[in-house]
């Protein structure tokens, strides 16, 4: 292809109504047609990135391979089209801001007025055509957030509006999202909130070329007929995206209400080959039909916001369907887990994951639970936090050190086991002493995690401030703690396990960052694995 094609997606009446997914899935169909398709989020919020947003606010920060925080959504991209993302493929309203600030006091625009348009605006067509212009896609899908009459939004839906009207109408179309509410008083679905987000929309100087309607019931040809006459699209452009069992059926779906194929058509592209959606499609036959079934508690302390987690609860289907299992999670607060409780809400599963986090709310929890893990033979995986409680667990009740903690939680802490680097202690902005994005790990050979990844080199991504304090690294190792995964460039500790224990590993990185429905994160695969063998022995002892 001669010219990028650019997908705007933006969405009406409601947040949270999966724009996300349907990108990610529009982008699926048109990967599995031979096309070259990357997406960006464009996210209307101040913050410059969300690393340092509370999961409670924004759900996970996820991290890319070159190290960029970005939104959870891309994780979804990512999942779906197996495809790495970057810094490109996530832009903020803060991002935006802090350059076109940082260009006027270079001088850059000459002594004119900064302003919205065209300064703003400019910058943020600049950052949409990015990866269109480096020659590696064909087609770039954008997701603009928040809904659209949002006061934040309003420059990026400018930005759409001139950028749609430079690259003319074979290059680039808006796909809006809305909401096909049903009255159960009336018994009937309801399009008006959907003519009057579309309407909203064109007062900006949009018009819609296609409509995604969520809606818990079906559509009729009635009310696609309505929905096309009043909103100006054509009725083949009206898309049903009703209630799925799983984000991994909506694709299927798109493909049977045709938006890959009026996409094309309306972007000049060729319709001549039908989508390969066959591995895709034996992952989901796997997912919906298993053997058996594991339970494994996710213990953290956001665990009330299941986005909070949304990679690892991800990485868990991927790894289950691998498996041919369907892994329940138990979701368990930190904060609750204590000597009383900690029979009651741990000894019926068959793993536990013990989750990433920051600060010391709900620590003593998340350690009470590793030594459960540890002294049951339960198999465990500890990510992030979890392997720095892992290590701490061991140091006070193995090795004696009372009181053994990270500098995170207790500064003044006499058996620091888990501290911060030297380099990074005079870093005073949060943001500037992460350690982040794709780093090198050397495996020793033999050890549970050689054996998971099968090779003795890997590149993992991370997202974390406090280290493995390589002081204590021989009196964990020769009680029992291996240190099996080291940085080669720094020396520092990635990855530790039990020499005694059937599957105990702490991993000082984020796997589930890497795990896609093409690609099941092997770390999860053998976790998932280790948990159904250890739910047969069980059952077979009760048998």
């Amino acid at each position: 292809m001669a010219e990028t094609k650019y997908i705007f997606v933006t969405g009406g009446v409601s947040s949270s109504l999966g724009k996300g997914i349907i990108a990610a899935s529009l982008a699926k169909l048109l990967q599995a047609r031979g096309f070259k398709t990357t997406i960006q989020k464009l996210d209307p919020y101040i913050n410059v990135d969300p690393g340092t947003l509370n999961p409670y606010e924004h759900g996970e920060c996820y991290v890319t391979e070159d190290g960029a925080e970005t939104d959870l959504d891309l994780g979804h991209y990512e999942r779906f089209l197996n495809v790495n993302t970057s810094q490109a493929n996530n832009v903020t309203t803060g991002r935006i801001y802090q350059s076109v600030i940082e260009k006027e006091r270079r001088g850059e625009f000459l002594g004119k007025t900064v302003q919205v348009v065209p300064h703003i605006t400019n910058e943020i067509k600049e950052r949409i055509q990015i990866l269109g212009k480096n020659g590696d896609f064909d087609i770039v899908i954008t997701e603009i957030g928040g809904t659209v009459g949002d006061i934040e939004s309003l420059p990026y839906i400018e930005a759409v509006r001139q950028l749609k009207w430079e690259l003319g109408d074979d290059n680039a179309l808006v796909i809006h999202l809305t909401l096909v509410p049903y009255l159960s008083a009336a018994g009937e679905l309801k399009t008006k909130p959907t003519q009057h987000s579309v309407k909203t929309l064109m007062e900006s100087g949009i018009k819609a070329d296609i409509l995604v309607c969520r809606t818990e019931h079906e559509l009729s040809d009635d009310i696609r007929r309505k929905l096309a006459i009043f909103c100006n699209v054509r009725q083949e452009a009206v898309i049903q995206s009703i209630d799925a069992d799983t984000i991994y059926d909506v694709p299927n779906m798109m493909l049977k209400e045709g938006l890959d194929t009026v996409t094309l058509k309306k972007l000049s592209l060729p319709d001549d080959k039908t989508p390969n959606l066959e591995r895709w499609n034996e992952f989901l036959k796997r997912h919906k039909n298993p053997k058996a079934e594991v339970r494994i508690g996710l213990i953290g302390k956001y665990v009330e916001l299941q986005d909070s987690y949304k990679s690892i609860l991800e990485a868990f289907i991927h790894a289950g369907a691998e498996n041919e299992v369907m892994v329940k999670i138990e979701s368990i607060h930190s904060e609750f887990i204590n000597e009383n409780t900690i029979q009651h809400k741990i000894s019926h599963l068959d793993g536990i994951l013990v989750a990433p986090g920051f600060g010391e709310r709900g620590i003593e929890g998340k350690i009470d639970a590793v030594r459960f893990a540890r002294e049951n033979n339960l198999p465990f995986l500890g990510i992030c936090l979890g392997m720095q409680m892992a290590v701490i667990e061991f140091a006070r009740n193995v090795l004696q050190l009372k009181n053994a903690n990270s500098t995170e939680m207790d500064p003044k802490t006499k058996h620091p086991v888990i501290d911060i680097m030297e380099e990074q202690k005079n870093i005073t902005h949060k943001g500037g002493t992460m350690r982040l994005g794709a780093w090198d790990c050397k495996l020793t050979e033999g050890s549970i995690i050689n054996k998971v990844y099968g090779k003795t080199q890997i590149k993992e991504r991370h997202r974390h401030r406090y280290e493995y304090n390589n002081k204590y690294k021989e009196q964990l190792e020769k009680a029992g703690m291996a240190a099996t995964g080291i940085n080669p460039e720094t020396g520092l500790v990635e990855i530790i396990e039990l020499t005694e224990h059937p599957w105990f590993v702490g991993v000082q990185y984020h796997p589930e960052y890497k795990s896609t429905v093409a690609s099941p994160h092997p770390l999860f695969v053998s976790f998932v694995n280790a948990a159904y063998n250890y739910s047969k022995n069980k059952n077979a002892k009760l048998a």
